[in-house]
C-alpha cells in the first residue's frame, strides 16, 4: 500500500549522504559478539547454581536474557555480510551461539535476503512480513503469546524431525519447506535450495541435531540437572518474547501483498526507534532500532546505522518524510500499530453491517 508523498523522498541524496559508512569493521563485531556471548552464558551458568527466585538468580536471567539476545541476533548481521567474508565469525556465532540456541544461521539466510528483495518485500512471497495492521488485534495478542512455543517446536525440528527427515524423504522435504526458516508468516514455503541458501546448511543441521542430542544424553545421565533445561526454557522464550514486540515495531505492516513497494514506499512502511541510549539497545539490538534506515540501505552494517540515521536528519535538505518513519518508543510504535487494527477491525464491522442494511432493504 503505497504511502501519501512516498514519490518525493530525496532517496539520491539520502544515498549521497551514508555512501561512505558500508565498510563493515570486524574489530567492532568480534568483541561485540564475544562480549555478549560470554556475558549471557555466564549470567546463564550464575543463574542455574543461585537459589531459585531470589535477587541474584532474577538479576542473572536479566542478564542473560538481553546478553544472548543480543548475541543471537547477530545472525541478522550474518544475512547481510557478503558471501565469503567474515568465515570464521560465522563458525564461532553458529558454535557459540546458533547450535546450542537451535538457530543455525542457515535458518535466516536466504530467507532474510528475499525480505529485502523490492518484488517480494511486503508480498505473499515474503516470510518476514504479514499484514497486521490490517487485521484483528488478537492477531498481534497470538503473534506475541507463540512465544512460548517457539522454543518446544525448535527442539522437535532437530531433536525429532531431522533424523526422521534422514530416512524418510517426504519428511524431508516438508522440514525444508515448513521448518527450517526464521519467519513470521506461519504459511511460508521456503523454497527449494538454491544459490541464495547458505551451502553449508546440511552440516548446521546435522551439527545443530548432535548438539541437541548431546544435551539430552547429559540430562538422561544426570550430568546436568533439570534446572539448566528450564532455566534454557525461560531464558529463550522471554528472547522470543522481546523480538515479538521488537518485530512488531519494525514496521507499518499495512500492505495487503498484492503487489510489491517502491524502495521509499518500503522505507516509510519501516519503522526507526531511535529511543534511548540505554533501554532501547536492549530490545532492538545490533543496529535493529534504525530499521527503517536498514530497509533504505541493508549493505551498511549495524555499527554504522546509528550514524547514518543522524546524518540523515542533519543532513538531508528536508528531512520531514525521512522522520515519518520514526516512532518515539516502542510502547509509540506498538500503540500505534494496535489502533490502526482496531480501527481497521471497527471499519470492517461498520462496512459489513451496512451491506447487511442495504441487503435487507432490496
Amino acid at each position: 500500500m503505497a504511502r501519501p508523498n512516498a514519490e518525493n523522498f530525496p532517496l539520491k541524496e539520502a544515498r549521497a549522504i551514508v555512501k561512505s559508512l558500508a565498510r563493515p569493521n570486524p574489530w567492532i563485531y568480534w568483541p561485540d559478539f564475544l562480549i555478549s556471548a560470554a556475558l549471557g552464558w555466564g549470567a546463564f551458568v550464575l543463574a542455574v547454581i543461585s537459589p531459585n527466585f531470589g535477587a541474584v538468580q532474577l538479576a542473572a536471567l536479566f542478564v542473560a536474557t538481553f546478553a544472548l539476545y543480543r548475541a543471537v541476533i547477530f545472525i541478522h548481521e550474518l544475512s547481510h555480510l557478503k558471501r565469503g567474508t567474515f568465515k570464521l565469525f560465522r563458525l564461532a556465532w553458529n558454535l557459540i551461539c546458533g547450535f546450542p540456541m537451535l538457530v543455525p544461521s542457515f535458518t535466516y539466510a536466504g530467507v532474510h535476503t528475499d525480505h529485502h528483495l523490492r518484488k517480494i518485500y511486503g508480498t505473499h512471497e515474503d516470510g518476514e512480513y504479514v499484514p497486521f495492521a490490517t487485521g484483528s488485534p488478537l492477531g498481534l495478542v497470538g503473534y506475541v503469546l507463540l512465544s512460548f512455543f517457539l522454543p518446544l517446536l525448535f527442539v522437535g525440528r532437530f531433536l525429532l524431525l531431522t533424523p526422521i527427515s534422514y530416512v524418510v524423504p517426504p519428511v524431508r522435504r516438508w522440514a525444508w519447506e515448513r521448518a527450517s526458516s526464521l519467519t513470521i508468516d506461519m504459511n511460508y514455503r521456503r523454497p527449494p535450495p538454491a544459490k541464495r541458501d547458505d551451502k553449508s546448511w546440511r552440516w548446521q543441521e546435522a551439527a545443530t541435531c548432535l548438539y541437541a542430542f548431546g544435551f539430552l544424553a547429559l540430562f538422561v545421565t544426570g550430568v546436568l540437572p533439570l534446572k539448566v533445561l528450564a532455566i534454557w526454557y525461560l531464558v529463550t522464550v522471554l528472547i522470543f518474547l522481546f523480538n515479538s514486540l521488537r518485530t512488531l515495531c519494525a514496521h507499518a505492516y499495512r500492505n495487503p501483498g498484492d503487489a510489491p513497494m517502491t524502495t521509499a514506499e518500503e522505507f516509510l512502511d519501516s519503522v526507526n526507534v531511535p529511543g534511548n541510549r540505554f533501554w532501547t539497545p536492549l530490545w532492538a539490538p545490533v543496529g535493529l532500532r534504525f530499521h527503517a534506515t536498514h530497509h533504505l540501505f541493508p549493505s551498511l552494517p549495524y555499527h554504522a546505522l546509528g550514524k547514518a540515521h543522524r546524518k540523515l536528519v542533519q543532513e538531508l535538505p528536508d528531512n520531514s518524510l525521512y522522520l515519518e518513519a520514526s516512532r518515539a518508543s516502542m510502547f509509540d510504535a506498538l500503540k500505534r500499530i494496535w489502533q490502526e487494527t482496531r480501527e481497521g477491525q471497527n471499519n470492517r464491522a461498520k462496512e459489513a453491517q451496512a451491506g447487511q442494511s442495504r441487503s435487507k432493504a432490496a
